[in-house]
């Protein structure tokens, strides 16, 4: 079989790419490293990309274009150490916690939304057995 190296772009559709890049900026510190005219691409870490494409923006193009539409689910790895570091960080930028869990392999998710109502999570380690 052949390899693969990991996941290298993750992409949301959002009503407003530039809303949504200074949201992930704001809260995640990750910096633009590409722009189009439809879409905004953000550095993730080394070799990870996040990419926003404006919703309804590939209508017309061949159908190998991106679109997509509805709510999807994003989670972020964080050290264990950080979770309330991550609990006060969400609380002062006025992003509501919707869920907290505990997993049975002792990792702990943090659930919160997006301006496009997109769920975000931020996970210890723990949650997967990978992980």
């Amino acid at each position: 079989m052949p390899s693969v190296d990991g996941v290298l772009e993750t992409a949301l559709y959002v009503a407003d790419p530039s809303r949504s890049a200074r949201f992930y900026h704001d809260l995640f510190g990750f910096e633009v490293i590409d722009t189009g005219e439809r879409l905004i691409a953000l550095n993730v870490r080394p070799g990870q990309v996040l990419l926003l494409f404006k919703k309804g923006s590939s209508a017309g193009l061949p159908t190998t274009a991106h679109d997509g539409d509805g709510r999807l689910h994003l989670a972020f790895a964080i050290p264990a150490a950080e979770l309330s570091v991550w609990r006060d960080w969400l609380r002062q930028h006025q992003v509501p916690i919707v869920d907290e869990r505990t997993w049975p392999r002792g990792g702990v998710s943090l659930y919160f939304r997006d301006p496009d109502g997109h769920l975000l999570e931020v996970a210890t380690p723990g949650v997967w057995s990978n992980y």
